[in-house]
């Protein structure tokens, strides 16, 4: 039997880890003091118990290493990926593999990585920033080409991984953009833009080149935006549940559509055979022409056997011998042959062996 933890992930595992990090996400932080609390009530330092060999013990440290390392990286939010780095944390310092099992990163997850670490300290999470040197300090994490471990006689198409929905970032990059300051100094520079204007009295009554209270509308755009794009995203993540689960009707028509295409080939056969059934009798005519139909020969006969052959070439007779079965030799009869006796035979001389 295969190895239960032989693939790159484990259905049961990833659900707790889902399940776990959820409520880390709902707690509203990224302290570490946070999830050292939910880590203890959950009581997850048990994962590695029960483990009846050391071999089993590091595949599954590799798994559920490998887990962690799913949710550190994008497309999740930031505070899923601070829980996906406590956990790597966490998973490394209470696996019973002896030796420890390293944290396997990919390198063409470099990027992310830093630029996860810059955020970080522009945010002033240091705490993340001290558990992921941590690690680094350790020699916990081994810089790979490849995230998981190359292994032979594993199907070419892995299963895919359904990602959680509701820990995926959302796209902020007009939030990013229309920052508090930069609407305050777009504010300023229409302030002044109106001042001067006042002061030339000769552009004064021309077209402004400027909308009135810019800055305000823009704000309350961005507002309706951010609404419109919670709104948006609650409901994709209703309708991909509710396509998940296939209704009643789509299950009749579906019956239904099966059913008609195994009639429609049952009665294509049907007709095919009925077709072929009447064209033969006019083929056996035309092939044996003045032959009744009973006489035709429905099967090719069988060659003549080299026995057959060869008395045919001498001109004997095929019929079936007559000869006992448990004779040793044959009897003295007319027409069949004896052997021919030998020398000591002929002078009467036996002997005994």
């Amino acid at each position: 039997m295969p190895s239960k933890y032989a693939s790159t992930f484990y259905e049961p595992l990833t659900e707790d880890v889902e399940e776990f990090l959820g409520c880390f996400q709902h707690a509203d932080s990224v302290r570490l003091v946070g999830f050292t609390a939910l880590w203890k009530k959950a009581r997850f330092s048990d994962l590695f118990l029960g483990m009846a060999s050391m071999s089993e013990m590091r595949r599954f440290c590799r798994v559920a290493l490998a887990t962690a390392v799913k949710y550190f990286l994008p497309p999740y939010c930031y505070q899923v990926r601070v829980g996906g780095l406590y956990l790597m944390h966490a998973f490394y310092y209470t696996q019973l593999a002896v030796p420890r099992v390293q944290i396997r990163l990919a390198l063409r997850d470099w990027d992310d990585v830093q630029k996860f670490l810059r955020d970080s300290i522009a945010c002033g999470h240091l705490d993340v920033v001290f558990v992921y040197r941590k690690l680094v300090a350790a020699k916990a994490v081994d810089y790979t080409a490849m995230p998981h471990l190359l292994v032979f006689q594993r199907p070419k198409k892995a299963k895919v991984q359904e990602v959680c929905a509701g820990m995926l970032a959302r796209a902020n990059g007009v939030q990013e953009l229309l920052t508090e300051d930069y609407l305050e100094e777009l504010s300023n520079v229409q302030n002044y833009y109106y001042k001067i204007k006042n002061e030339l009295v000769e552009v004064r009554l021309q077209a402004t080149m400027t909308h009135a209270d810019f800055a305000s509308r823009l704000k309350d755009t961005l507002n309706e935006f951010h609404v419109w794009q919670q709104k948006t995203f609650k409901q994709t993540n209703d309708a991909c549940k509710d396509e998940a689960k296939p209704t009643e009707q789509e299950d009749c028509r579906s019956r239904a559509a099966l059913l008609a295409s195994i009639k429609r080939r049952g009665y294509g056969q049907s007709l095919c055979d009925s077709k072929s059934r009447k064209s033969r009798p006019e083929e056996a005519e035309d092939s044996y022409g003045s032959f009744p139909k009973q006489q035709a020969p429905d099967k090719k006969e069988r060659p003549l056997s080299l026995r057959a052959r060869t008395w045919k070439t001498l001109g004997k007779t095929t019929g079936k011998s007559e000869l006992q079965t448990w004779l040793l030799r044959a009897p003295d009869q007319e027409g069949v042959p004896l052997r021919q006796k030998n020398s000591q035979e002929k002078e009467g001389y036996v002997h005994l062996s």
